[in-house]
C-alpha cells in the first residue's frame, strides 16, 4: 500500500491509498502551532481500516509528522506542481 497527498489548497490535502482517496488532511489554526488532522472519508470498521489509522481522525502537531505516520509518503504540491517525499 502506498500512500501520497495531493494538496487542493493551502492546509488542504487528499490523501490516496494507491489510486483511491481515503482520507482528507487539513490545518486547523490560525497561527501556529497548527493542528494537522487525517480522517477518513468512510466510517470503516476498524478491522477494515487501512493502516495505520486506529481511529477515523489521527492529530498531528506538523504535516512532517503526519507524514512520517503514514510512511514517508509522496506530496504534490498546487503551487510548484511539484512533488516532494517527506
Amino acid at each position: 500500500m502506498t500512500y501520497h497527498l495531493i494538496q487542493l489548497a493551502p492546509g488542504a490535502y487528499d490523501l490516496f491509498l494507491d489510486d483511491t482517496v481515503v482520507a482528507s488532511v487539513v490545518r486547523s489554526g490560525l497561527r501556529q502551532p497548527y493542528t494537522w488532522t487525517a480522517e477518513l472519508l468512510e466510517d470503516l470498521p476498524r478491522n477494515k481500516r487501512p493502516a495505520p489509522f486506529q481511529n477515523l481522525e489521527h492529530d498531528f502537531p506538523s504535516l512532517e509528522e503526519l507524514c512520517a505516520w503514514l510512511g514517508h509518503l509522496t506530496v504534490k504540491t498546487n503551487n510548484r506542481h511539484t512533488a516532494r517525499v517527506m
